[in-house]
């Protein structure tokens, strides 16, 4: 089950004090913004809320309270809305289709959007009750995956044809691919266990991890898959080729992971601690550990000018890292409780989604952080 949804089942269940501590703590991810925006109690959380399409320079963002995606269009500086299905979680982007994914929780169904026209073009119907609430894209196999926080099934969409199938893989909340060879991972909050899929065969394998995972980045240098382990304090490290599982020591509560591929270097946000931990990915030692803003939610990475952005839910900032001396170099102002961020690689330009409206904002970047189009 996602965290929202957890937070009552753990503290509602005969579970232990320290699990229903750790789960109202998770439970300010979202209800700490909602006495500051005066959003609907139980909104879930997600860091794949905002995308941008490199290829038509558009920025998709949940607008949840508005059950709508909003676009911003970098070249003309317009934003306009598309509407879809009810309570809008997260979404995905197919920039080869030029296909927008939308998964609404709240009507059980996923909204296609052609990039081209930004309408929607098929809605996907769930069975009642299923909750989808993740959605990953396999670019070179044209699908689309989303996970069903109560359902046993991972849904596939078939790019092309907007038709889908199931796959009998287990209720799930987080989801990542490995785009080389097309495995899936799936995690939910409260399993120990982290499963891999065959999307050819449908055949899962599970490997223990512990529970309380949440935020999840994939290397593709090294096939290894980091995973926040939230109640622990550490990230696990799963070796997709060996099955090996190791684990490396962060701050209170990681929540978000994000990795620099040119620089090998992990960055792994600390809700709790308020604090972003950088990591080799080679030895998996810690470099450094940094103060961030207000109850950090989210970690993007921009590789070719090596800067991490943190966005900070509660300060309603983000702040700004120089990769190659891991110093703080600056605080943003952000929108009201920005939870997601997304990143154009060509230009730098940096987007936050936010609890508050609008529900997109755009974050200015230090000046040595652009590259000309």
């Amino acid at each position: 089950m996602n965290l929202t949804q957890c937070i009552s089942a753990t503290c509602g269940a005969s579970r232990s004090w320290s699990s229903c501590a750790l789960g109202l703590v998770l439970l300010a991810l979202s209800a700490g913004v909602h006495a500051e925006t005066g959003a609907a109690q139980g909104r879930l959380i997600t860091s794949a809320a905002i995308a941008v399409n490199p290829v038509s320079r558009k920025v998709y963002g949940v607008d949840e309270p508005g059950d709508s995606i909003s676009v911003f269009d970098e070249r003309t500086g317009t934003t306009h809305a598309v509407k879809v299905g009810n309570g809008p979680v997260s979404l995905a982007i197919d920039s080869r289709l030029n296909r927008i994914y939308v998964v609404n929780d709240n009507s059980d169904s996923i909204s296609v959007i052609d990039g081209t026209h930004d309408t929607v073009i098929a809605t996907i119907q769930e069975r009642t009750g299923s909750h989808p609430y993740m959605v990953a894209v396999d670019y070179a196999t044209s699908k689309a995956y989303v996970t069903n926080t109560y359902s046993s099934a991972l849904t596939v969409i078939n790019g092309p044809a907007n038709t889908s199938y199931t796959l009998k893989t287990g209720s799930a909340d987080g989801i990542a691919i490995d785009r080389r060879t097309h495995t899936i991972f799936l995690m939910t909050y409260e399993s120990p266990k982290i499963r891999m899929v065959n999307p050819v065969t449908g055949a899962v394998s599970a490997i223990s991890v512990g529970p309380h995972l949440w935020g999840m980045a994939f290397d593709q240098v090294t096939s290894i898959l980091y995973v926040a382990h939230t109640l622990a304090n550490n990230v696990v490290a799963l070796n997709e080729k060996t099955h090996a599982v190791g684990t490396v020591a962060v701050g209170e509560i990681p929540c978000a992971i994000a990795v620099n591929p040119v620089t090998q270097r992990l960055y792994i946000v600390n809700y709790g601690g308020q604090t972003l931990s950088v990591i080799s990915a080679g030895s998996h030692a810690r470099l450094a550990t940094l103060p961030v803003g207000d109850h950090p939610q989210a970690v993007a990475v921009d590789s070719r000018r090596n800067l991490v952005y943190v966005a900070n839910a509660h300060g309603n900032s983000v702040t700004v890292i120089d990769g190659s001396t891991n110093v703080v170099v600056d605080t943003l102002p952000a929108g009201k409780n920005p939870y997601a961020l997304a990143l154009d690689s060509m230009t730098g330009r940096v987007f936050a989604a936010d609890y508050g409206e609008p529900s997109i904002t755009e974050i200015s970047a230090p000046p040595a952080a652009r590259l000309s189009n």
